[in-house]
């Protein structure tokens, strides 16, 4: 047992045994010290103190825990957990050391934003800088999340935030003129239009390098989906590769370290369901402009379970957007579309896999909603293109799609990502299923977002791919009382359990007069 007075030969400090604590502790850095631990007594360590670990010319920032229990860790050792470990690059057992961090040096800008005052570039750039770092706790990243909630950022503040943020991590450069992402702010179920878009504008030739975000909060995120055709988590040298010869990709942006300080934010604003106008401008356009695209269409959905839920929001915002875009040199096309009821027919990763293939492959039973709404945003970033005229591009994306080559384009992507077996006639759908029923007869006229997706995740999506929803009607459709509304698949009786009772609280259908259908105005 090595002594714990004993120096450190990386660092001088006294030395500790490394100790790899199997606990996932999600983009946050946990070192923890046994309670009888000499170093933690004599330096004079609280919890939850922020800390500085050195070992093997590496150094992290890291909240301290301290533990009583020998089995987590023993009194000469510091634990470290998981993704703390593998940052330092060790095996068991390596001497290491542990310091009083020093406070971040932008924490003196934190308590003025706190305060409520304006806060300039450089005050930005050092606050993201520690984000980047892991330099703040939770505690202080939810102060700052928090203090620039709604109302408290300007629009000059939200562009310095972006600028900073791309500024922390990696900046892709194509060399290429024309670079086209698509995005949407999400809300919405079953809205894989992304998956759709991409083989479309990258068989006209565009550069489309599309890096997804997993589910966070809903129950499939475009990179869960397309882990059901193919393998999403690449090194980026090989997405680079990837996109060079295919003009596109559909992978998640994990690997790629596009401005990594979101990342750690949105570790933070989503437990407090935070969703800022200036953040939300912040986090898009910094991994936008990061990854290197020079054209971006966003996709505002609005309706009554949507994030955005009046045409004045959805102005409001499309202006915040427009007005950081156009300070970066990033082109951008604003859309305000229909979020009044979910997209397709499938919520889940295998459903919503399948509706995207039974568009590509022009099925009989392709959901028209999905098809029309990925033409419309195809249409509008091919018209990026120089040579396609105003009001064509709707055109020339139903063409790619009816002629096949849209689909080529996916299964070439999808071989080159590594390509999975998926039959999407017969979807390996979990083994688990019941039908809500209409209660009385009438006209479908509002579907709860919120509740589906609700339904959804209960029912195991994402983690379990084969878990969701399957729709049998939308806004609009005539029911009879007795007919299924949708059927909820699950893998486990407790999650089929959960997912029942909850639609025994709300199925998420209203049913009515066709007279009482919410109207929205929209683009498209």
């Amino acid at each position: 047992m090595p002594p714990t007075d004993a120096a450190n030969p990386d660092t001088g400090g006294p030395c500790l045994s490394l100790r790899r604590v199997a606990i996932d502790t999600y983009r946050e850095n946990v070192a923890y010290l046994h309670r009888d631990c000499d170093v933690y007594r004599a330096e004079g360590f609280q919890a939850l103190s922020k800390v500085e670990v050195r070992a093997n010319g590496q150094r992290i920032l890291a909240t301290l825990n301290v533990v009583e229990d020998p089995r987590i860790v023993q009194p000469h050792e510091l634990g470290l957990s998981i993704d703390a470990f593998e940052h330092m690059g060790v095996d068991n057992g390596h001497p290491a050391s542990i310091w009083q961090a020093e406070p971040p040096e932008s924490i003196a800008a934190l308590h003025r934003k706190i305060n409520g005052e304006r806060l300039g570039r450089e005050d930005f750039h050092a606050i993201v800088r520690d984000i980047a770092g892991h330099r703040y706790s939770k505690i202080e990243l939810s102060a700052f999340v928090v203090a620039t909630n709604r109302g408290e950022l300007d629009r000059e503040e939200v562009y310095f935030l972006t600028e900073a943020m791309i500024a922390s991590g990696r900046r892709v450069d194509w060399h290429e003129r024309l670079v086209v992402d698509k995005h949407c702010i999400g809300g919405i179920p079953g809205n894989r239009t992304s998956m759709l878009v991409v083989p479309m504008v990258a068989a006209h030739g565009m550069v489309c390098p599309k890096t997804s975000s997993r589910a966070i909060t809903s129950p499939a995120g475009t990179a869960d989906t397309m882990e059901v055709l193919a393998e999403v988590e690449l090194p980026f040298d090989r997405l680079m590769a990837i996109v060079r010869e295919h003009r596109a990709c559909l992978a998640w942006g994990g690997t790629a370290h596009l401005s990594p300080a979101d990342d750690v934010l949105i570790a933070v604003e989503r437990p407090l369901s935070l969703d800022s106008p200036g953040q939300m401008v912040a986090s898009i356009l910094s991994k936008k402009v990061a990854a290197g695209s020079t054209h971006l269409v966003l996709d505002i959905p609005i309706g009554p379970s949507a994030k955005v839920r009046s045409m004045p929001e959805a102005q409001r915002l499309r202006r915040l957007f427009e007005y950081v875009a156009g300070r970066l040199g990033l082109s951008l096309d604003v859309v305000i579309t229909d979020g009044r009821q979910p997209i397709g027919q499938g919520i889940g990763p295998v459903l919503e896999a399948r509706d995207v293939m039974r568009v590509l492959e022009n099925h009989p039973q392709a959901p028209q909603d999905l098809r029309q709404k990925s033409l419309r945003l195809a249409g509008r970033l091919l018209e990026c293109d120089p040579d396609v005229r105003g009001g064509d591009g709707y055109a020339i994306a139903r063409d790619i799609l009816d002629s096949g080559r849209a689909l080529q384009k996916m299964q070439a992507i999808m071989a080159a990502q590594g390509q999975k077996p998926f039959d999407h006639h017969h979807p390996p759908l979990a083994p688990l299923s019941f039908e809500v029923l209409a209660e009385q007869d009438g006209v479908v006229t509002g579907i709860d977002n919120l509740q589906l997706a609700r339904v959804a995740r209960l029912a195991g999506a994402p983690k379990v791919a084969s878990a969701g929803v399957d729709l049998a009607f939308k806004l609009g459709d005539t029911v009879a009382r007795g007919q299924p509304l949708y059927r909820v698949y699950a893998a486990y009786p407790a999650d089929l359990e959960f997912a029942r009772q909850c639609c025994q609280r709300a199925s998420g259908y209203t049913l009515g007069e066709a007279q009482d259908m919410p109207h929205v105005f929209v683009e498209f």
